[in-house]
């Protein structure tokens, strides 16, 4: 998913809104990297209640959808997202995504013994 242009972008300058697509398609890219193919990713910018939030989801094969957003200090965002928060948020939607599936496939199994 790439971020279109709407209301979301009315406070984003264009270099501050490349920005941030830009830290969202990188923690997108670094989830898939977690996780195998039958998991979608997506990044967008939204328009959130105090103005543009960048948003990364992840659907997994069964389960519920899991997701993280970003809301930018405008003042620093020309400089994208901090590196250790693009790793760390990666790592922390791909285990929550395999958690859901886990939850999910658990659910539906009945023990035979214990």
């Amino acid at each position: 998913m790439g971020a279109s242009i709407n209301t979301a972008d009315a406070d984003l300058s264009v270099e501050q809104r490349r920005a941030l697509q830009a830290g969202l398609d990188t923690v997108a890219a670094r989830t898939r990297e977690y996780l195998p193919d039958e998991y979608v990713v997506g990044a967008q910018i939204i328009a959130g209640t105090d103005g543009p939030q960048g948003t990364i989801a992840v659907q997994p094969p069964v389960g519920a959808a899991v997701s993280a957003g970003f809301t930018p200090d405008f003042e620093d965002l020309n400089e994208g997202i901090a590196e250790e928060d693009r790793t760390e948020v990666a790592r922390q939607l791909a285990a929550s995504a395999a958690l859901q599936v886990k939850q999910a496939v658990s659910d539906g199994i009945t023990p035979v013994a214990r």
